[in-house]
């Protein structure tokens, strides 16, 4: 999903679409659980210290979490998974790997209809990454947010896959990805090909 809390929020109340939105506790040691993509371009994150995020945008909304309303709307949208196949892997409220290997559906006409479904149900986008693995999915699910629908093909995936900062690796720490720079490895590509030699010392 994209900008899953924010969204929702945006979503419940129009006042708040096209404002840059943050949700999250406003107290001394609050932090960012969810930032909309109009506050993104201030470079808010999400984990981010509240106070930090309100230095870099001052006018944001702050908006305190709806736990109960987020694990709704969540439901609605495994709901929609399931409709596709039974192999689903949730990984939080609002993402999850799909199997479709069974079915008989091209993979991109599946993640259409996925995608139609949950705007149909939740009025939200959902970005879909669709790859061999699980991993190369997962970097695809980001490259075109919000909104997005990305498909890497065995004949597309160096293409895709090697102009990306290293950094986009799923899982991979800040203190490791700056050790892999400083050892001259700043994308994916350049991981590919890296010899032991080179990676063995990080």
């Amino acid at each position: 999903m994209d900008a899953f809390y924010a969204s929702v929020e945006q979503h419940d109340d129009p006042r708040l679409a096209g404002l840059p939105v943050i949700v999250g506790g406003t107290g001394p040691r609050g932090v960012v659980a969810a930032a909309s993509y109009e506050v993104r371009r201030f470079g808010v994150r999400s984990a981010m210290p509240m106070r930090q995020a309100l230095e870099r945008c001052p006018q944001a909304v702050c908006v305190h979490p709806r736990m109960a309303r987020y694990q709704e709307v969540s439901r609605l949208v495994f709901a929609v998974f399931d409709e596709f196949t039974p192999r689903v892997q949730g990984l939080s409220l609002d993402e999850a790997f799909l199997d479709v290997t069974a079915s008989r559906e091209p993979v991109a006409h599946i993640a259409a209809q996925i995608k139609h479904r949950i705007r149909e149900r939740t009025g939200l986008t959902a970005s879909v990454g669709a790859a061999a693995n699980k991993l190369v999915a997962k970097i695809a699910s980001d490259l075109n947010k919000p909104d997005g629908l990305t498909l890497v093909t065995p004949q597309t995936l160096r293409a895709t896959l090697d102009p990306l900062p290293v950094r986009r690796l799923p899982g991979l720490g800040g203190k490791t990805g700056a050790r892999l720079e400083a050892a001259g490895v700043h994308t994916l590509g350049e991981l590919r090909v890296a010899p032991d030699a080179q990676l063995w010392p990080i």
